[in-house]
């Protein structure tokens, strides 16, 4: 087991030697600090030597988990390989030193970078207008029903409820209850797609929006969008595209095609910038023409002459949502991928999604239970519910493929499958990655019938075993606390 740097502390280590005082003409900083700020009492800090601390927190980081060193195959999260010459031209200081209070005229550069990838995605979406503002994902959730908001409103009736599928990812209900709405659940129909007649029951003049990403949770193509489409519309609501699984149509169908009227972007799935780690990220959202006045302001846009410049000059704004114009190198890294790639290369984006999926699929679905006999996009749902009877559980699965040296898939959701694991192994996979993880899956389900204490107890090879993470969750230790021998 790792130790703690505290746990390595012996008194009288040091990482360097003091300079003596005498050895010097300026002040310590404590000596500058008024005495209200310095510590009475001296601090309990680690005594180790230099070495220790640079072996401990590099031991550490080589514990760390993520698509550089692992195949990381969390359903619906799209964690897919960043480029790294997207990482390298992003550190050139003429991208990184840029001030977003620089005048337009020194930021023509910046402002044509903002402009293109907008064009991009405005073309890949079927939408008509780009912002980048949004921090995040769930932000541009956020935002397209801020905007949506500002349209009812100005139309004379804010309205008061927004629907989403009984499989919509989390932050679907709450970006709608954080905007103000009470969240609707219509519920799934025994082809895992929107149950279109309850729908229908669930759609009154108070329906402000219907939120869905296509294809769905499940990684099951929604054949009714159109329909689905056409209704919201009939009740005069609009239909909000969550860009979740975006990757899995790319330059073959577009959601402004399908009827939507607002888009989120996530640029960490779909288009290769990093995903997670506290951000910053990059949540930029799509709207139809509609919708345009009542985006947040500046708008970056191109005089007749080619000069770029920020347009503030929409008065029904909802106004800002982040400073500034969104997180620029973010979208730097989004557009360097969008050029690598090309017309002809997103369109092969979406093809090996599909493609890695179903393969992956078609190696491990004997083992594994599937609860809708559909044709699966860039993800898929199967269920370990056939291990019941033996105590096993998709939690057992998920702990033993750590063992496997493999990350675990997302477990437990979608809600309405019970023991359920989320695979997407994305585009960005080969198939020697792809068929050792199916090896490992079909290793676990032959291990079960004869050891299924060897998953109960998994992993086995972590320097942590099983936690209690319910626990864990509730009891947070957030500092080092001495305790005396």
């Amino acid at each position: 087991m790792t130790k703690l740097i505290y746990e390595l502390s012996r008194p009288g280590k040091r990482t360097y030697i003091p300079v003596k005082k005498e050895n010097i003409s300026s002040k310590f900083p404590h000596e500058l600090l008024p005495s209200k700020f310095i510590r009475k009492k001296k601090a309990y800090l680690p005594e180790v030597s230099e070495l220790e601390v640079v072996r401990h927190f590099t031991n550490i980081s080589q514990l760390n988990v993520g698509v550089d060193t692992n195949f990381y195959p969390l359903g619906s999260c799209t964690m897919k390989y960043n480029p790294k010459i997207s990482e390298y031209i992003t550190q050139d200081s003429q991208f990184k030193d840029i001030h977003p209070y620089y005048p337009e005229k020194f930021s023509q550069g910046a402002l044509e970078i903002l402009y293109e990838t907008a064009s991009y995605l405005e073309k890949i979406s079927g939408m008509d207008k780009v912002t980048f503002q949004p921090a995040a994902g769930a932000h541009g959730e956020l935002t397209s029903l801020l905007v949506i908001r500002a349209y009812h409103t100005a139309n004379g009736n804010p309205r008061k409820k927004v629907i989403v599928p009984d499989s919509a990812h989390g932050t679907n209900p709450a970006s709608s209850a954080l905007a103000g709405y009470e969240v609707i659940e219509v519920r799934s129909n025994e082809k895992g797609m929107v149950d279109c007649d309850h729908l229908r029951e669930l759609m009154d003049e108070d329906v402000a929006a219907i939120m869905l990403t296509n294809p769905n949770t499940l990684g099951i193509f929604e054949q009714n969008i159109k329909k689905i489409a056409d209704l919201a519309h009939e009740y005069g609501a609009l239909l909000h595209y969550d860009g979740a699984n975006l990757n899995a149509i790319l330059g073959r169908v577009r959601p402004g095609d399908m009827g939507f009227d607002t888009i989120q972007f996530n640029l960490h799935k779909t288009f290769a910038t990093p995903h997670g780690g506290g951000g910053p990220g990059s949540g930029p959202i799509g709207v139809k023409s509609h919708l345009v006045k009542f985006l947040p302001v500046p708008h970056v846009e191109k005089k007749k002459g080619g000069a770029y410049f920020l347009n503030y000059d929409y008065p029904e704004s909802i106004g800002k949502v982040r400073a500034f114009y969104g997180n620029f190198l973010v979208v730097l890294k989004a557009y360097i991928y969008l050029r690598i790639l090309g017309e002809r290369g997103i369109f092969e984006t979406s093809a090996g999604a599909v493609l890695n999926a179903n393969y992956l699929l078609g190696l491990i679905k004997d083992k594994f239970d599937l609860p809708y006999n559909e044709r699966y996009m860039h993800e898929f749902v199967v269920s370990t519910k056939r291990y019941k009877d033996k105590g096993i559980k998709a939690l057992d699965v998920a702990k033993r493929l750590i063992d496997y040296g493999f990350h675990p898939p997302t477990i437990y959701f979608p809600l309405i499958v019970k023991e359920d694991l989320m695979i997407e192994p994305t585009e960005t996979e080969d198939r020697e990655v792809i068929e050792a993880f199916a090896d490992a899956l079909n290793s676990i389900a032959e291990e079960i019938d004869k050891d299924p204490d060897l998953l109960k107890e998994a992993p086995h090879v972590t320097p942590v075993g099983r936690l209690d993470e319910v626990w864990a969750a509730k009891h947070l230790i957030l500092r080092y606390e001495k305790t005396e021998n």
